[in-house]
């Protein structure tokens, strides 16, 4: 008799990311996830010790692909800091991780140890962004608020939901690229 086929860990990741992308973190639970995945909750057991175990690696996934990934891709690409700048925004928020990362800035607001790992990832991202846009300014005070305002721009975009009078939102995000980059 052949063992039986186990639910590997990334897939229960994998849904667990979905489920948070969809529902929030309150959402992922044991039994959602075995229905998503269509195995029984057993499965989960012999991948993870705890729901809080598997949280852990959601998180640690998201960081990765978040940052280690896209840092690594946007370096792989090159370019100028400009192009790495445009790129890196564009990929960190790109539709398969901005729901992602969305969420988990909403479950920070109610979990003091997540807050902490967004903390740490966002201070990832501006050391990065710095990094790039200090090889188009030398001074430290205007190097800081380009990175915060090129921060700033991605993840408001996806929180402002204003009309605008003078073109369409991807026209008004790229003039708004082009005076943080000048």
């Amino acid at each position: 008799m052949a063992p039986p086929v186990r639910t590997p860990r990334q897939a229960w990741i994998d849904a667990a990311l979905a489920v948070l992308a969809e529902a929030g973190a309150d959402a992922i639970r044991v039994e959602t996830l075995a229905a998503r995945l269509d195995v029984t909750r057993g499965g989960f057991y012999r991948q993870f010790a705890s729901r809080q175990e598997l949280l852990d690696a959601v998180l640690d996934n998201w960081e990765l692909r978040t940052v280690d990934e896209v840092r690594e891709r946007v370096e792989r690409e090159g370019g100028d800091a400009k192009d790495k700048v445009r790129k890196a925004g564009a990929l960190t928020f790109s539709p398969g991780l901005l729901p992602v990362d969305l969420a988990v800035r909403e479950w920070a607001r109610r979990d003091p140890a997540v807050a902490v790992r967004l903390q740490r990832v966002d201070n990832e991202r501006m050391a990065y962004l710095r990094d790039l846009i200090g090889t188009i300014s030398d001074d430290p005070r205007d190097v800081e608020a380009r990175a915060m305002l090129a921060f700033s721009l991605v993840i408001a975009n996806y929180l402002i939901t204003a009309e605008h009078d003078t073109g369409n939102r991807t026209e008004i995000i790229d003039s708004a690229i082009q005076f943080v980059l000048k």
